[in-house]
C-alpha cells in the first residue's frame, strides 16, 4: 500500500471479549503496510485516539469492536473512522435520540418499524463521523444531523469544526450476522475518490 491508495480499506475479524483489540489490530495493519507487527508504533493522542507513528505518520487508522467483533479501518492521505455495534433490544432508544441526537432525527426514529437497527445506523454513523474528526462522543452527537434519502442515511447539517458534509464519504457496513457498523472517511483537500470497500 503507497501513499496513493487514498481510500479507506476496512475489515471485520472476530474478537474475543475481554481482550484489547489494540494488538489484533496491529497486525492487520502490519499487514496492509507491508511491515512487521512489532515494528509498527501505534501512539494515542490527548483523546486518547489511536495514530500511526513514523515513517507510517502519512497514513490514518481506526478500530472498534463490540461483542465478539473487530473492525478496523486502515488509509492513506485522509481522515477514517470506524464504530461497530452489536444488535441487541435497545428500549431506551427514543429516549436517548431525544437527549443527544437531534429532533428531526428523533421524529425519523420514532417512524421506524425496526427502531433498534434504525437507532444503530444512526448511532454508528454519527460515532464514526466523531472518531475521524477525533474528538469522538464529547464533542456532541446533536452536532451533526443525518436524513434518510432513498434508504440511505445522508450528512445533511454538521458544525464547521467538522467540515461541510460535502467532504464527508460514508458507508453504512453489515460486516457480520447480528452488527451494525459504519466508516466515515475526510479525505484530504487533493483526493478525490469513493467510499472504501471492503478488504479480505
Amino acid at each position: 500500500m503507497t501513499p496513493t491508495d487514498s481510500a479507506p480499506r476496512w475489515i471485520w475479524q472476530p474478537h474475543t471479549p475481554g481482550h484489547a483489540a489494540e494488538a489484533q489490530a496491529r497486525t492487520w495493519l502490519a499487514e496492509q503496510l507491508g511491515a512487521a507487527p512489532q515494528a509498527l508504533r501505534l501512539g494515542r493522542d490527548g483523546r486518547q485516539r489511536p495514530y500511526l507513528e513514523a515513517p507510517y505518520e502519512r497514513w490514518d487508522c481506526n478500530w472498534s469492536h463490540s461483542g465478539d467483533s473487530l473492525l478496523i479501518a486502515l488509509t492513506a492521505r485522509g481522515r477514517v473512522g470506524v464504530d461497530l455495534e452489536r444488535l441487541r433490544p435497545r428500549p431506551r432508544a427514543l429516549a436517548v435520540s431525544d437527549r443527544y441526537f437531534t429532533a428531526p432525527e428523533t421524529a425519523w426514529l420514532n417512524a421506524q418499524s425496526d427502531r433498534d437497527r434504525a437507532f444503530l445506523r444512526l448511532w454508528c454513523l454519527k460515532e464514526a463521523v466523531l472518531k475521524a474528526h477525533g474528538h469522538g462522543l464529547s464533542f456532541g452527537l446533536h452536532r451533526l444531523r443525518f436524513e434518510e434519502r432513498d434508504g440511505r442515511l445522508l450528512l445533511v447539517d454538521s458544525d464547521p469544526a467538522l467540515g461541510a458534509p460535502s467532504e464527508w464519504r460514508l458507508q453504512e457496513l453489515a460486516p457480520a450476522p447480528g452488527y451494525v457498523g459504519a466508516l466515515a472517511w475526510r479525505p484530504f483537500a487533493d483526493v478525490a475518490a469513493p467510499a472504501g470497500t471492503g478488504a479480505t
